[in-house]
């Protein structure tokens, strides 16, 4: 695990990180999958793919993680994993495997992430994002 909850007043807050921004940014979606479904573990039954734009790191993060809110409330997907990412420019592909929600029992307490105290930054060869989810 590559992230760390942070303490916060009403909101979940995270600290992810990685050896390179994808491993980063892989880390920031799995603290989002935890805070949505717990410990539940999803099936690997389907497989989607995405692809988004920012104009900087962190609208790129914010972007990426709506999108996983995106597909929860209106398509009724839960990931399980991402098979892969890339990101080149502000521009990021993704590819990730999952399971249709109706098949599980989990609370979705996260209503938006925020740009609240959010960064991406590279610090001492490994880059580090944080992350306020609404909920």
């Amino acid at each position: 695990m590559s992230y760390r909850f942070l303490e916060h007043m009403a909101d979940v807050k995270f600290r992810a990180e990685g050896p390179t921004i994808e491993k980063a940014f892989i880390s920031a979606a799995d603290a989002l999958n935890e805070t949505i479904r717990g410990d539940i573990k999803i099936l690997e039954q389907q497989e989607k793919s995405f692809e988004i734009e920012g104009k900087d790191a962190e609208s790129l993060l914010y972007n990426f993680l709506e999108e996983f809110l995106f597909l929860l409330d209106a398509e009724d997907f839960l990931t399980a994993r991402i098979k892969s990412i890339s990101i080149k420019q502000n521009k990021l592909s993704c590819i990730i495997v999952g399971d249709n929600a109706e098949h599980y029992k989990f609370t979705n307490d996260v209503k938006a992430v925020t740009y609240n105290d959010m960064f991406v930054r590279e610090e001492n060869g490994k880059f580090i994002c944080q992350v306020v989810l609404d909920v």
